[in-house]
């Protein structure tokens, strides 16, 4: 009997969350709201995001007129020819300026993804890659290939494989420390995941004390910090598939999150394994992860504050989140580069300052809110 009582409850609760209920226009009013809510958010974040990358590949050291971009895209796009007069802002726009933003706009969907993910796997709305000691695991495995050259013998791909297997192995071990018999315990993931992630920093601090070459460890370092300006064609392909893949995975566990997020009871009720589905997610976030560090560092908070202004836009169902975060982290990222590269010209800021600017407040807040929140409820 509790058995079946607690199913019920929980049964109740997903209907109250999940379930429309016709009203006389044939569709609740939230889910009509959240529906128009979506299609603005998407077109709105769409135009934004055309109107941005246009921004992006026209200013820089030297600024490009928006319409020699334009038919710069469009010569590149269809093999035509420019006139040799316009040959070195071609290759400013198509060479250097289009790559790097393609691979902001992928990496900044692909880390929205992520902290979706995250928030969701722990059932805390200020967790990202990092309380998980996720991405320091991959700034290690990176640096060991920036400065000794690990796994130089794979070439291109040896920073994107060494990042991603060092995520991979913070990932076993936060999750052998923090499982228990129950399986893995949010809170326990968290305080371990932080304290790993702590360790592994100190790890990456000493491997570049200890380089040998003082040039690449300083490079490591402003590289650590987040930073696009290494960007080429040759990492298109791999931040493309990494963000596509996560976002078809976590888009098609959409619901499963959703149980996930209110509680292992509800999904325990639902048949769903919330421990192996921790797990699972757990090793989706750390391939991601890997993939990104390798790409740009360590860029924080867009996982965390992206998360919420998809919410906050269209409500806590995982189906639209999924589908309103990457946009959303596009456009975050997309802007934080070009402040990154044109605030103070020609010198370059490094990517993560520009979104620990935006993401430090938004963090408090989210702490004043909660504790604001708590006070009320005790």
């Amino acid at each position: 009997m509790p058995r079946d009582r607690l199913a019920d409850s929980a049964l109740s609760r997903i209907r109250h969350v999940l379930v429309r209920q016709p009203d006389d226009a044939g569709m609740s009013m939230p889910t009509a709201q959240h529906t128009r809510s979506l299609i603005l958010a998407v077109l709105g974040g769409l135009a934004a995001l055309v109107l941005l990358t246009v921004t992006a590949l026209a200013f820089g050291t030297a600024d490009v007129p928006w319409r020699d971009c334009l038919h710069f895209l469009w010569a590149g796009a269809s093999g035509g020819s420019v006139p040799a007069v316009d040959a070195a802002n071609y290759r400013i726009v198509v060479e250097s300026r289009l790559p790097r933003v393609l691979l902001a706009v992928l990496v900044g969907a692909g880390l929205s993804v992520v902290g979706v993910i995250v928030q969701a796997m722990v059932r805390n709305a200020l967790a990202d890659p990092y309380v998980l000691g996720i991405s320091s695991g991959a700034s290690v495995g990176a640096t060991a290939v920036v400065v000794y050259g690990v796994l130089g013998t794979l070439g291109t791909y040896a920073l994107s494989l060494s990042a991603s297997l060092g995520a991979l192995a913070a990932t076993a071990v936060v999750y052998q420390i923090a499982r228990t018999p129950q399986g893995l315990v949010p809170l326990r993931l968290v305080l371990v995941g932080t304290a790993v992630g702590y360790g592994l920093s100190a790890v990456t601090t000493v491997l570049v004390f200890l380089a040998p070459n003082g040039e690449a460890a300083r490079s490591v370092m402003f590289w650590l910090l987040g930073s696009l300006g290494a960007s080429s064609w040759d990492k298109v392909p791999v931040a493309l598939a990494a963000t596509v893949i996560g976002i078809l995975c976590a888009g098609g566990l959409a619901r499963q999150l959703n149980a996930l997020a209110m509680g292992d009871e509800v999904s325990a009720s639902l048949g769903l394994d919330a421990g192996r589905f921790r797990v699972a997610l757990f090793i989706l976030s750390a391939a991601m992860t890997g993939c990104f560090v390798s790409i740009c560092g360590a860029v924080g908070f867009v996982g965390l504050v992206i998360p919420h202004a998809a919410r906050l836009l269209v409500g806590a169902d995982h189906r639209r989140v999924l589908i309103v975060a990457p946009v959303l982290g596009a456009c975050f990222l997309v802007a934080a580069d070009l402040v990154a590269r044109t605030a103070i010209p020609p010198q370059e800021l490094p990517l993560g300052a520009i979104t620990a600017a935006v993401g430090v407040p938004v963090f408090v807040g989210l702490m004043r809110r909660r504790a604001m929140s708590a006070g009320a409820v005790g």
